[in-house]
């Protein structure tokens, strides 16, 4: 039997380990820092530290040094070989026979290229940087995608600046409003193709797995909500939100959607934040 299989289940057998772990996928392939993990998940940092080197022993997760801040990140080719070896030796190398408790991956399965797709575009709040998302990809590709937004704890109002901003470029602005995430998860909603995390506390937050396995990915952008000083710096935040995440859904929209299998297609949406950033 494979000792360091036994090692990351038992790893994951702690509920909040294993919390930690699902976090840390949601944020693949972001590195995300120790103090924002110990937020993210209410514990004390002694606590974490604990966490993190049985997740690290176990080779689920890596750990780099930036500075002084100790950055993490999910380990997703070892949680693919624990899949694997689950499915191999305890199912006998036959999913069906775990049928329903696991599902097929559609490795071979290619997007439809006769329908708009549909994506979501969510932030905590969803005043400002999804609400972009949303205008930006329905402004640039609207033939071809259905483009929402929503918000897990959404304000009440739009944040006026980002509406000007949004006016200003040429944005139809009358069909935008705050809506709770909960409404694109119901029996009757539009089933998403592709899902987008624009804020890292959204991407934080335990969601409930969306119907059809919509490729997602984090898509992380600073807050300009939060942005201080004048009028004109904080113009410039939304500015800055705005054109990064235009420069993530022209790259996005150029993929050739209808020729990429799943799992290139996922990999081509997880690099867009990750080239574009290093730029």
């Amino acid at each position: 039997m494979d000792t360091n299989r036994i090692d990351q289940l038992a790893s994951l057998a702690h509920p909040q380990r294993l919390g930690l772990f699902r976090l840390l996928v949601r944020r693949y392939p972001d590195q995300v820092s120790a103090g924002e993990l110990a937020e993210a998940i209410d514990a004390r940092q002694n606590t974490l530290s604990s966490y993190l080197a049985s997740l690290r022993a176990a080779g689920l997760i890596s750990q780099a040094r930036e500075g002084r801040s100790l950055l993490y990140r999910a380990e997703i080719e070892q949680s693919a070989a624990l899949i694997g070896y689950l499915v191999a030796d305890c199912c006998r190398g036959r999913p069906d026979l775990c049928q329903p408790f696991i599902q097929p991956t559609p490795s071979g399965e290619r997007p439809m290229s006769d329908r708009k797709y549909n994506v979501l575009f969510i932030c905590t709040g969803n005043s400002a940087r999804s609400i972009f998302g949303e205008s930006i990809l329905r402004f640039e590709a609207g033939d071809r995608f259905n483009a929402y937004s929503a918000g897990t704890h959404p304000y009440s109002k739009l944040n006026p600046f980002a509406i000007e901003m949004l006016a200003h470029k040429g944005h139809d602005i009358a069909d935008l409003w705050a809506k709770n995430v909960a409404e694109f998860q119901g029996p009757d909603a539009p089933q998403m193709d592709f899902v987008f995390t624009v804020c890292d506390r959204a991407a934080n937050e335990e969601c409930p797995a969306w119907a059809g396995q919509p490729i997602s990915a984090h898509w992380g952008m600073p807050d300009p909500v939060k942005a201080e000083g004048t009028e004109a710096e904080k113009k410039l935040a939304f500015q800055q939100a705005y054109a990064g995440l235009r420069n993530r859904i022209l790259a996005f929209t150029a993929l050739p959607l209808d020729s990429l299998d799943r799992i290139s297609l996922q990999h081509r949406v997880d690099d867009i934040a990750r080239d574009l950033e290093a730029q």
